[in-house]
């Protein structure tokens, strides 16, 4: 069977774009794939971090994973940083890693900025790091957003350099999986930015953890503009409000935006709101009601974490063996 590995960073709170453009996805895959899911922990400290905040965080991504749907049995679901193969790995790997190559990544460039050579190391070789993530696990499939592809691309170019410097084939080129139609759901403020957990109005975002008077007032202050909705998707086009408002919708009840508009069209913002409310309500209480259960419960949280990371150790450590052996490093 086809591997997938993928994962999220525990860095404040997941929202509906988490939820819409991977979880839910997540959860679909465990039928054809065999599924390793991460608590990116390591990569989050590429931002500075308080620690209990940190430990607090990295136990509501991983329970946020299991109430939507991410079944730690039929899965293996654990935290990067409890098995050490990852960061070996990546230094093996960087080494295989031309700078160039590494120079090529935008999503440096844009979280940089100006502050470039006050940026951590850690943020630079980011992208090396996620390769050893996935090569680890030999993982044949990627479902990325279109942020993450480039560094899928690097990830797959650093295999390949591996494999023509030693004359193997050892590690898989992993294939990216963009899923969905709602892989960029964007800010409820403003519809020209995707929505996210570093956006400093949670006006802008439905957090996981929202409850439901919270999840209705957020979709009723929503950016709309004063138009009904059209009949086409194709007049969405100049409208990024009306147009995430939609493909939201759509995401929940699993239709198409046109699907929502055979159904919606000429329905004015206020109508269509409520009905928003009612099946973002639907969909995301009861996840919020078992990320709630288990978040009471960190110790189970631990325990399921720990057993994963076991049969996570288990395949890396092989992987990471068989990788100092082509290499030339001595074993005692």
């Amino acid at each position: 069977m086809n591997r997938i590995f993928s994962g999220m960073q525990p860095t404040r709170q997941l929202h509906l774009g988490n939820y819409l453009g991977a979880l839910r996805n997540w959860v679909a895959l465990q039928a054809s794939y065999d599924c390793i899911f991460c608590v990116v922990d390591l990569h989050a400290l590429t931002l500075p971090q308080e620690p209990e905040v940190l430990r607090s965080n990295t136990r509501e991504v991983a329970a946020a994973y299991i109430a939507a749907g991410i079944d730690p049995q039929r899965c293996i679901l654990f935290a990067q940083s409890h098995v050490s193969a990852h960061s070996e790995l990546s230094w093996i790997l960087s080494c295989h890693a031309p700078i160039g190559w590494l120079n090529r990544m935008t999503q440096f460039k844009e979280k940089a900025g100006k502050h470039r050579d006050s940026a951590v190391l850690g943020l630079y070789a980011y992208p090396v790091l996620m390769a050893a993530d996935i090569l680890a696990y030999k993982a044949t499939h990627v479902p990325v957003g279109e942020d993450q592809k480039q560094h899928l691309e690097l990830s797959r170019d650093i295999a390949g350099a591996f494999n023509r410097h030693y004359d193997v084939d050892f590690f898989p080129l992993p294939e990216p999986q963009i899923l969905g139609e709602a892989t960029r759901v964007m800010s409820l403020r403003d519809g020209s930015k995707k929505m996210s957990k570093s956006d400093i109005s949670d006006q802008s975002r439905i957090n996981m953890t929202d409850d439901a008077e919270t999840i209705a007032q957020k979709i009723r202050k929503a950016k709309t503009d004063p138009d009904p909705l059209p009949e086409t998707a194709d007049d969405l086009v100049a409208r990024p409000e009306a147009d995430n408002l939609v493909t939201i919708y759509g995401a929940l009840t699993d239709q198409s935006r046109q699907q929502v508009l055979d159904a919606q069209a000429g329905a004015q913002f206020s109508t269509f709101k409520t009905a928003l409310v009612d099946v973002a309500v639907a969909k995301l209480a009861p996840i919020t009601a078992e990320m709630n259960r288990l978040m009471n419960d960190p110790a189970e949280i631990d325990r399921l974490l720990s057993h994963g990371a076991d049969r996570a150790e288990a395949i890396a450590a092989k992987t990471l063996a068989e990788a100092k052996d082509i290499i030339g490093l001595l074993r005692i």
